[in-house]
Order: structure tokens, then sequence, then C-alpha cells
């Protein structure tokens, strides 16, 4: 499966056909000291353009699942034209196993939406794939196979890398919202010792 990934010295996938990888945060406080930023830092920044506060890891998030978007509608046109090749092998199929037997095919075949007609086939030699964009090719039986067949294969390759795509991507989204999490709770617990040490003091 072909696929381009890039990654860190720790072995961590830092992105995958283009798609970042989300940055686990196992000890928020190392991280903060790190990065030289405090909490509200971390979950935002002020956007160049007109300085309003965004939160980083939500827009983060919020990026995953526009991309994530886009994988399933591929991944559904993908899985809608794996079909409609494979019926289209089968009718070239029958076409080649017809020929030379001296009986037609006889076959419905859509001629507009919900409307069908019947027609007669007798031996034939060639036959016409739509290659889309209103363009319609004819093929010899043989080129037809050779054809379908190569595109089939491209379609379940490139359905096969789409579904890694979307597991890494539903990764990095746990990934994130984990870490989100853990940068909330460890600021609320930071202010509660801060606030229990005050009451401390004043007592």
């Amino acid at each position: 499966m072909a696929s381009s990934s890039s990654s860190t010295e720790a072995g961590v996938v830092a992105e995958r056909r283009g798609i970042p990888g989300a940055q686990f945060v196992e000890d928020v406080q190392t991280y903060l000291n790190q990065s030289g930023l405090d909490v509200n830092s971390a979950l935002a920044f002020l956007q160049e353009s007109n300085d309003v506060p965004v939160p980083v890891l939500l827009d983060r998030l919020q990026q995953y699942k526009v991309v994530e978007m886009k994988l399933l509608a591929q991944q559904r046109d993908l899985q809608a034209k794996i079909p409609d090749i494979e019926k289209c092998l089968d009718v070239v199929a029958t076409l080649q196993a017809k020929k030379g037997t001296g009986e037609a095919l006889i076959t419905d075949f859509e001629v507009s939406e919900g409307i069908y007609s019947r027609a007669r086939i007798e031996d034939t030699d060639s036959v016409c794939l739509w290659l889309g964009a209103n363009v319609m090719l004819e093929y010899s039986c043989e080129e037809a196979t050779a054809l379908l067949q190569k595109n089939l294969d491209n379609a379940k390759a490139s359905l096969e890398v789409l579904v890694a795509d979307l597991q890494f991507l539903r990764d990095q989204v746990t990934i994130t919202q984990v870490t989100i999490a853990r940068v909330y709770n460890w600021d609320v617990h930071q202010r509660r010792v801060r606030q229990a040490a005050g009451v401390a003091i004043e007592s």
C-alpha cells in the first residue's frame, strides 16, 4: 500500500499524506515548561490577521473534522465506483463468452434514469466505455477488459489507502481530544491547589 508519511526521532508519526499528526502531551507541566507557554497560550493563540483568540487545539480538531468529511466523501465515491466497474467487467466477459456461439444476447439497458429498453446483441468484437466528462470511446473486448481491470485495481488500492488515512485521522482526533482534556484538567487542578494554598495562608 502506497502512502507518504514522516516520523519523528521518537518514532511518532508526524504526518500521513498531508494529514498532520497530533502531539500527545503526557506531562502537561513539562510540556508548558519546554514550550515556554502558559495554559492559555497552549490552548489559544492570537491570529496575526485580527488578533482574535482562537483555541489552537480546538481549531486543529475542527481541521481534522473537515478533512474527515472530505475523505468520507471520497470513500463513498469509490465504494460506489467499484461495483460499477465490476459490473462492466461482467458484461464484457459475458459478451466474450457469447461470441462465436451464434446465440444473441438479450438484455435491458438504461436509456435514461428509470427508462429501459431491450436490445438484441449479436456477436461483437468491441464495446464502448464512458470515460467521464461526456466522453465515450470504443475498445476491443480485450482492451476494455484490460482497462477496466486496471481501473478496478486502482480504485481498490485508493480505497485501501483512504481507509488507512481515515484510521490515522481518527487516531489524531482521539489524541487531540485527550490532550485538550488533560490540559484543562491540569489547569483546574492547579487552580484548586493555588486556591487551597491561599486559604491556608489566610487562616
